[in-house]
């Protein structure tokens, strides 16, 4: 049982149309990117944003639900059981989607929320509008997942046990 407030917080999580959405969406036609599909049925896992004829679809990922490598945020205090489980099947719901599209041909382009922020805005867009400049070019594609400022795995590991360190001081 919730009480009330906690109801209309969760309530007030939207899950079309976010802020760190809002300004993806705002660079890529600021970089002349238009055309795209929001929220497209027809592709798995509905894309924040397709790119239907070049194969391309992008994740706008918030760091909560999604569960961000990059942030390590710590699991809700109340109800751990239930947010284990919700966190758990976000994650797999994403990796199937992700293998479906990669599947199919697509390149999976996935933003972080944190990757977002004023001091990483530009390079993380820089990065995106690459990658979507990529699968335009008349090349062959390859069909993958491309997880925008993801550190190299030993310099994630290093980070992840700072940041753990730091929650468990607290």
């Amino acid at each position: 049982m919730t009480s009330e407030a906690t109801r209309h917080a969760m309530q007030a999580n939207k899950s079309k149309d976010t802020k760190p959405e809002l300004v993806v969406r705002a660079r890529l036609r600021e970089a002349g990117y238009t055309g795209y599909r929001l929220h497209w049925k027809k592709a798995p896992g509905k894309p924040d944003i397709c790119f239907p004829g070049r194969r391309v679809a992008i994740f706008v990922n918030g760091c909560f639900w999604h569960r961000c490598p990059h942030c390590a945020l710590p699991l809700p205090k109340s109800n751990v059981e239930f947010w284990r489980a919700k966190f758990a099947r976000n994650r797999a719901r994403d990796a199937r989607d992700h293998a479906l599209l990669v599947q199919d041909g697509w390149t999976v382009i996935v933003v972080w929320e944190c990757m977002l922020k004023k001091e990483r805005l530009e390079s993380t867009m820089r990065e995106v509008l690459l990658e979507v400049g990529r699968a335009s070019e008349g090349g062959p594609r390859v069909a993958r997942v491309v997880e925008i400022g993801a550190r190299r795995p030993w310099k994630l590991r290093r980070e992840r046990q700072r940041l753990r360190s730091r929650h468990v001081l607290r």
